[in-house]
Formats: C-alpha cells, sequence, structure tokens
C-alpha cells in the first residue's frame, strides 16, 4: 500500500515503516551485545590518557568513544553472518537472531555497512593517520571470524583485533605511534584470548564434530585453562613492564593488584568439571577488570598532571 492510497495516513505509513526498523535494530543490538562494548573501551581510554599525559581534548574523547563503538558493532554483526550456518548447527547458539530467523540477512549486512562507515568518519574526524589506518584495523576487526575454519589460535586473533584499540586510540590523540603503546596491545591481546580460550571450553564436543579450530579442541580442557591461566599470567607482567615504560605510580600499580584479584577470581569460578559459571567469568568480570584498570591508571596520570 502506498502513501496516498485510500485509508492509510501519513502517521500510520510512519508507523508501519519505523516500527519494524526501530525491532530490528533493537534485535541487532541485542544480537551483539551492544552493552559488552565496554570490554575494550576502557583499555583504549588508558591508551588516549597516556598519549596525552592526562586528559584528551572532549572532541577527541568523542570520536574515539563512537569510533570503538562503531569498530565493535560491524565486527560483532559481521561475525553473526559470517557464522550464520555455525549457530544455527550449534544447540548453544541456534536461538542467535539470524538462525532464528528474527532478523534477515539482509538487514545485517546493512548494520555492518553503516556501522563500518561510522567508523571511518570517526576516524576522519581525530586526524590523517587514524584515517590511513582505519580500513587495517577494520580489515583485522572483520576477518576475524574467518580464523578458527582453519587454526586454533583464533583466540589470539580475536585478542589482537581488541588489542589495537590502545594503539589506535593513541595514534588518534597524537597522530603517531609510540612503540611503548604496543606494551598495552600484547596485554590486552593475551587478556581476552585468554577468556575466549575459558570460553571455547563450551564448545568443545561441537568444534570438533563441525571440523573448527580452537585451543580446547586440540587440548582438552583442563590443559586449556592452564593455557588461559598462562595468557592472564603474560597479561599482568606486561601491565607492569607498562607501568614502569610510561613512569606511572602507586595509583597504576594498585589497579593491576585488583586486576590480579579479579583474574584470579574469574579462573576460580571455572574447573575442568564445571563450565556452568562461563557466562558470569566472561561477560561480568571482564567489563570490571577492564574499568578497574582504566580507572586507577587514569587517577595515577590526573594526579601527576595535577601536581
Amino acid at each position: 500500500m502506498f502513501r496516498d492510497e485510500p485509508g492509510e495516513s501519513p502517521a500510520l505509513f510512519f508507523y508501519n515503516t519505523s516500527v519494524p526498523l526501530l525491532k530490528n535494530l533493537i534485535a541487532t543490538l541485542e544480537m551483539i551485545k551492544w552493552e559488552h562494548s565496554i570490554f575494550a573501551l576502557p583499555f583504549a581510554l588508558c591508551g588516549a590518557m597516556l598519549a596525552a599525559g592526562g586528559m584528551p581534548s572532549i572532541h577527541q574523547l568523542v570520536w574515539i568513544i563512537i569510533a570503538m563503538v562503531a569498530a565493535r558493532s560491524a565486527a560483532m554483526s559481521f561475525n553473526r553472518l559470517a557464522d550464520a550456518s555455525i549457530d544455527a548447527a550449534n544447540p548453544r547458539t541456534s536461538a542467535r537472531a539470524l538462525p532464528a530467523g528474527i532478523l534477515t540477512h539482509g538487514f545485517v549486512r546493512s548494520f555492518v555497512l553503516f556501522a563500518a562507515a561510522v567508523f571511518l568518519l570517526s576516524a576522519w574526524e581525530l586526524n590523517r593517520l587514524a584515517f590511513l589506518l582505519s580500513p587495517i584495523a577494520l580489515a583485522v576487526l572483520l576477518l576475524y571470524s574467518y580464523t578458527k575454519r582453519f587454526t586454533r589460535w583464533s583466540h589470539v586473533v580475536l585478542g589482537f583485533a581488541l588489542g589495537i584499540a590502545p594503539a589506535a586510540a593513541w595514534i588518534a590523540v597524537r597522530g603517531s605511534l609510540d612503540p611503548r603503546i604496543l606494551l598495552l596491545t600484547a596485554a590486552v591481546t593475551f587478556w581476552v584470548a585468554g577468556f575466549d580460550v575459558l570460553y571455547a571450553c563450551q564448545d568443545l564436543d561441537f568444534d570438533r564434530g563441525a571440523g573448527l579450530h580452537s585451543i580446547p579442541r586440540y587440548l582438552g580442557i583442563a590443559k586449556s585453562l592452564w593455557v588461559a591461566r598462562l595468557f592472564h599470567a603474560l597479561m599482568l607482567a606486561l601491565l607492569m613492564v607498562l607501568v614502569w615504560a610510561f613512569g606511572l605510580g602507586t595509583m597504576a600499580i594498585t589497579g593491576i593488584g585488583l586486576v590480579l584479584l579479579l583474574i584470579g577470581y574469574e579462573h576460580s569460578l571455572v574447573s575442568k568439571n564445571d563450565l556452568t559459571k562461563l557466562n558470569a567469568a566472561f561477560f561480568t568480570m571482564n567489563g570490571v577488570i577492564s574499568v578497574v584498570f582504566f580507572v586507577f591508571v587514569a587517577l595515577d596520570l590526573l594526579h601527576k598532571h595535577t601536581f
């Protein structure tokens, strides 16, 4: 029915076209767990504050946050497209929006393009180098989705995809790259890789049957838990080196101590015989860890800047 046909007012036409779009957007945001953008955002803000030696400009902060949310939204929605058939076959993921038919592939593709465009616009608003490197960053974020089809180290690739956030934020503020910020990139890489190994333990049997690659598939759950612990130990060591490299003080060291306690608690939630608390370990604790580290580094930098 067209707008000028009898029986449909302009208000009804607007309702009939806008409500389905709104429902699809809400379903998409739920599908990609939009609220979990908080995982990597605090580390990106750490990179921005380290680059600025305190608070970046409001313009920089706003566009860095927009870039982070847009990049993650593009990556997660693309991942759901790439894995739609895999998700449909996996009982744990078969209720996701695409395999369940809640969203169409066409709508999700449009959302990916929109989020990617917002990310590129954000990079343009920051500086020339950020814009020139933005397609490379986007490629890393999107192509991760295919790595579990051919390598058990896909967890590390995912970690690197999030780990580039603090380096990207440094570039957004400075327009150049300092090798010291790569310590934070490496730390985030191992942090994410560690909890992704934990999360992949849930799908060990499915991955074997589907021919997908993961560390748990090859090592089993018990050894994979030790790999996750090793990755997180490397993360903590790199954070300590970061504190030394930037001359940070007691507040930042205290933050790392709290991160150590939180990661220890995270690992206490799971064992080779009990993976039922993985959702709590993955979603809740990791958000807390990233926020805690950011707050203490920010306090350290602001204290130095003030006094």
